[in-house]
């Protein structure tokens, strides 16, 4: 890459992420100082071009600034730049509660359906262990209702064996069965009723399942929790960290690369001209001092 383009090249970019970060850290500063949001703008963003300007100073004229003011100046500077990184951090961390603040609402939101859905497993249990018993009740009284209806007795007379209907042990078991069937059939519409229950549980889940785009977006950050066994907000300020720690300090090293390449741009020119003017002086010399070159 010919110089003159790589210094244009290291310009865009050295501007580009300076108005990046400028722009993240005006707008965290903002949310942090959310009261006086339009003083901390106007105040950030004067600040932010200091920098620039101060970064731009301290490489072209450092050989020439006193003592006191290249330490006031470069103390200010990594202070600036500490703000700016302060800035994009409370700009990512609010996004970063944002997203884990829904997460966190939607398993809360699971959690509660699940309960409900194992008290409704539990009194189905219950209720089913009920059935069971009416069942039982049912299968004797209706045996009962076979087999002990009737009553039988030995004629004197003739002395022959006589069945007789017994109507008042026929009716009590009638009764009795007519309850355990309604028992049961109440019974029986409950367990219905609570497996659709469970049903419209499992459905709202899947809902909630699908509609939660939280988990995509915060995919690769529960990915490396999982591996690195921490929790998902530690992984989170570990990734904001890491950003902050780059963002800044880069974009000061592009400016002051930035004014290197194009200070090496201009002092080239100026040596081909000096060593062209060497060569010239050189040859009028000869011509002057030898009478002209055979």
């Amino acid at each position: 890459m010919k110089q003159r383009l790589l210094s244009w090249f290291l310009l865009f970019c050295a501007i580009g992420l300076s108005i990046t970060a400028a722009y993240y850290s005006i707008v965290g500063l903002s949310i942090l100082f959310a009261g006086v949001a339009i003083p901390v703008i106007v105040m950030g963003s004067f600040l932010e071009i200091s920098k620039i300007a101060i970064t731009t100073y301290l490489h072209d004229q450092w050989s020439n600034i006193y003592k006191l003011l290249k330490i006031y100046l470069t103390t200010a500077l990594v202070i600036l730049s500490l703000i700016t990184s302060l800035g994009i951090y409370g700009l990512l961390s609010t996004g970063f509660q944002e997203n884990i603040s829904k997460l966190e609402i939607g398993k809360k939101q699971t959690a509660n359906v699940q309960l409900k859905r194992n008290r409704f497993n539990e009194i189905i249990k219950q209720y089913a262990v009920e059935k069971s018993g009416l069942d039982a009740d049912i299968s004797q009284l209706r045996n009962a209702l076979s087999i002990n209806t009737t009553t039988q007795a030995v004629d004197n007379k003739t002395g022959q064996v006589i069945s007789r209907a017994n109507t008042g042990n026929r009716k009590a078991f009638e009764t009795q069965l007519a309850v355990a069937i309604d028992n049961q059939s109440r019974v029986s519409l409950k367990i219905e009723q609570l497996n659709d229950s469970l049903t419209n549980l499992d459905i709202q889940v899947l809902n909630m399942e699908s509609q939660s785009q939280t988990g995509n977006e915060l995919g690769a950050i529960k990915y490396v929790s999982e591996i690195a066994s921490m929790p998902v907000k530690k992984v989170a300020n570990l990734f904001i960290l890491l950003i902050i720690f780059v963002f800044d300090p880069l974009a000061i090293v592009l400016i002051i690369a930035t004014n290197h390449s194009f200070k090496n741009l201009k002092t080239k020119p100026q040596e081909i001209k000096d060593n062209t003017s060497s060569k010239d002086s050189t040859v009028m010399e000869g011509w002057s001092g030898g009478g002209g070159y055979l």
